[in-house]
């Protein structure tokens, strides 16, 4: 079996790369980064150094690379039997283009084999926006052979991957923790479904795409906002900080108030998995950045994001809130001159105020309660 991966950085790399490489996938990057292209492909090889109680280097062997802006991607996707993704979801839509050809290739070859693809993106079905953006691109005289042939397997995916250490002279070097977690939806694919160990397959892809966003995603952001809010550089000391753990802690109880109504997953097990995302943000080995987990703030407060759509559940359920409000409200004082989204952010506040700024970015009605209490709450931190 061979895979083509889009995105040979760090979580390309320290997750979903190596889980095709340690199931015996032949694996072939894609990525515009040079310097990585060019080490993949003299060593074939790269270690994963994997973090937390028990800490180990593990090698991934036998990869190799292309620039994702060749014509080497249009003959790759024409021939394999995977292809997988870890790009950030603004990036989906620059590579559907190449995709588009390859499946127009792959078609006229007279290949018909099953393609499966799978977007790994930290979003909510990022495959399935992927095959709007590549159905557009490619020709309608191709799209019945599409729908035949290749299946758009949308995913969850959850492993913490910081940026590498600035000490490391390796480009390839990547550090991770020990849990990870991808599940696919197994109604999706076309074919056989692949056997890779660490892949877990669902008929209710949903229910774990909202439990990661409202826990894992809405948890880390808030330690990151509230974090920035009290000067703690890291995720690791914004989450010992007892004051915002009580609020971190305190919001993913609500978001999983709604988790529970929604989708009837048991409340002790729910418990137990957000104490397994408090102990994984306090995680020693894991030099997290509160800036880089709390970057580009408006994608994150968004209507089908990581705080918004819990807040939304919350109202929709009738259900409290109050500690997701402070989130919000500290995500609006987000601050990163290295972060073009923060500083559009601060532009619009300043420009339409608090009320209408957070109306606009979330889709929220500027005269709502909610809305009130979390200008309440902005005006309270500021």
């Amino acid at each position: 079996m061979k895979a083509l991966h889009f995105g040979a950085g760090n979580i390309g790399r320290g997750f979903i790369g190596k889980l095709l490489a340690d199931a015996g996938i032949e694996l072939v990057f894609a990525d515009v980064n040079q310097v990585v292209l060019d080490a993949l492909n003299a060593r074939h090889a790269y270690p994963v150094h994997v973090v937390g109680e028990q800490a180990k280097v593990e090698t991934v062997t036998g990869v190799s690379a292309v620039n994702s802006t060749s014509d080497a991607i249009v003959t790759l996707i024409a021939e394999v039997d995977l292809v997988t993704t870890a790009v950030g979801p603004q990036i989906l839509e620059r590579i559907a283009g190449s995709v588009a050809q390859g499946l127009a290739k792959r078609s006229d070859n007279g290949n018909t084999r099953p393609l499966n693809i799978i977007a790994c993106e930290n979003m909510v079905r990022g495959t399935s926006q992927l095959k709007q953006h590549v159905m557009k691109a490619l020709p309608d005289a191709y799209h019945a052979w599409v729908d035949a042939h290749v299946g758009f397997v949308d995913s969850a995916v959850d492993r913490i991957v910081p940026p590498s250490d600035a000490g490391s002279h390796d480009p390839l070097e990547v550090t991770v923790e020990t849990f990870s977690e991808w599940i696919v939806d197994q109604t999706q694919f076309k074919g056989d479904r692949p056997d890779i160990p660490g892949m877990e397959l669902t008929d209710n892809l949903m229910a774990f795409v909202e439990r990661k966003l409202f826990t894992l995603n809405t948890g880390h952001a808030i330690t990151a906002y509230l974090g920035q809010r009290a000067g703690h550089a890291t995720i690791r000391d914004a989450i010992l900080d007892p004051r915002i753990r009580t609020v971190v802690q305190g919001a993913m109880q609500e978001s999983g108030a709604v988790l529970i109504q929604r989708y009837g997953f048991e409340a002790d097990k729910h418990a137990a998995y957000i104490q397994k995302i408090l102990t994984r943000f306090e995680n020693p080995y894991l030099k997290d950045d509160v800036e880089r987990v709390g970057r580009q703030p408006l994608r994150k407060l968004s209507a089908g994001d990581r705080l918004i759509k819990p807040l939304q559940g919350t109202l929709e359920y009738n259900l409290p809130h109050e500690n997701l409000v402070q989130g919000i409200a500290a995500a609006m004082h987000y601050r990163s001159e290295a972060d073009p989204q923060a500083l559009e952010l601060a532009t619009l506040i300043a420009q339409k105020g608090p009320q209408a700024a957070l109306a606009e970015i979330a889709g929220l009605a500027a005269d709502s309660e909610v809305v009130a209490s979390v200008v309440s709450a902005y005006d309270a931190m500021a």
